[in-house]
């Protein structure tokens, strides 16, 4: 009886662990992906509250560059008495994807103070 079920083990094992590898580097990908959304969150604020404070666009560029995933595209845009600093970078790790992770932070300009127009 038992001779007959001899190497199912091995069979059964080498369908499963490349199943189980894959979910588990999915779940990684995925949580790379998260870490790199919270960071374009993060560089999308700080640019956007730098350039509320009427800092020029390439230091808030590189405000929000150093903050932002490795590659990520800073654009920002004034205008109506509100700034908006959009962060895009792609995914991390499969660079092939085409997927973006994408955040976008809006702030009303500060009025300067004591400068004369």
């Amino acid at each position: 009886m038992f001779g007959s079920d001899r190497g199912f083990v091995t069979a059964e094992s080498a369908v499963v662990l490349p199943v189980l590898v894959l979910f588990a580097m999915a779940l990684v990908w995925g949580l790379l992906a998260v870490a790199a959304q919270i960071q374009c969150v993060d560089a999308a604020r700080t640019g956007a509250r730098a350039a509320a404070r009427q800092d020029p666009d390439d230091a808030v560029i590189e405000v929000a560059g150093d903050i932002a995933p490795r590659g990520a595209k800073v654009t920002v845009a004034r205008g109506g008495g509100v700034v908006r600093v959009v962060v895009v970078a792609g995914p991390p790790m499969l660079r092939g994807l085409p997927f973006e992770v994408r955040e976008e932070a809006v702030a009303s300009a500060e009025e300067m103070v004591g400068v004369e127009p």
